[in-house]
């Protein structure tokens, strides 16, 4: 596997940005006499961080590469701060839109990564599991397939009683919860809309400790898309909210993940 820390400009966001990327990396017998491989182009994951993260975290604290690499799956790691991967409500910078337009259009320029749904993939833990699901959710004729670990997924039911720091993230992302319910940063309405709709129906994978602080607002969710009918898989086990359950269960979304033999 090749390891690349990855500094760019973003348009969107007017500002530098940094990923870390994991790409497979061709033997000699896939290597012609010209230097260029025929192997393709990869199959992707975009593994989000949570809030407190950045895009170097869970190369430090898993071994997404070891697992990555008997795949031949890329990973795509971005930096995206504090922002709930939204496109900020006070006057900030679009996040939601930078990870759903530019960052693929960016990594697909940069990397032998496939632009076929069926091989593009999300996956993330706490804020980074809702911009998972966020991204399976309202682009689903992108995404195949996304997981969230431990995902913050309820906000309407968290933030009433989250601390100061949170209440003043969420206004600052959000607005207002009057005007996060129902919005297109409200998962469970993005949930609603998609099963009444014709777009494909990416599969989830959503996994929480029964001692995470999130573990009542993954079941909430959990049972309003089962109510839908939309294709998820859940599990629950014994954890809290920390690296020793997510590396485990990393593992697991891998190995669920509906990776197609081959290269495009």
């Amino acid at each position: 596997m090749a390891l690349i820390d990855c500094k760019f400009f973003s348009e969107t966001l007017g500002l530098s940005c940094s990923m870390t990327v994991i790409l497979p990396q061709p033997t000699t017998a896939q290597i012609g006499m010209n230097g260029r491989t025929g192997a393709g182009r990869h199959p992707v994951l975009f593994l989000l961080h949570g809030l407190s993260d950045d895009h170097s975290i869970w190369l430090r604290r898993t071994s997404i590469e070891r697992y990555a690499a008997p795949l031949g799956l890329a990973v795509v790691m971005p930096a995206v701060d504090r922002s709930y991967y939204t496109d900020l409500a006070c006057g900030g910078r679009p996040y939601w839109t930078f990870l759903s337009q530019e960052l693929p259009a960016l990594c697909r320029s940069f990397f032998p990564v496939s632009d076929r749904r069926e091989d593009t993939f999300a996956a993330g833990l706490s804020m980074g599991g809702y911009g998972a699901f966020k991204l399976a959710l309202r682009c689903p004729e992108q995404f195949a397939a996304a997981g969230s670990f431990s995902g913050a997924l309820d906000v309407a039911r968290w933030w009433p009683a989250a601390d100061p720091a949170h209440n003043l993230d969420f206004h600052n992302i959000f607005g207002s919860p009057e005007r996060f319910a129902g919005s297109d940063n409200d998962l469970f309405a993005l949930a609603t809309r998609l099963a009444a709709s014709p777009a494909p129906q990416p599969r989830l994978y959503q996994c929480c400790g029964t001692e995470d602080f999130l573990y009542d607002g993954n079941q909430h969710f959990r049972n309003h898309v089962t109510q839908l009918g939309l294709p998820l898989t859940y599990e629950e086990g014994p954890g809290t909210h920390e690296w020793g359950y997510w590396d485990r269960q990393v593992q697991r979304f891998l190995a669920w993940l509906p990776l197609r033999t081959g290269k495009t």
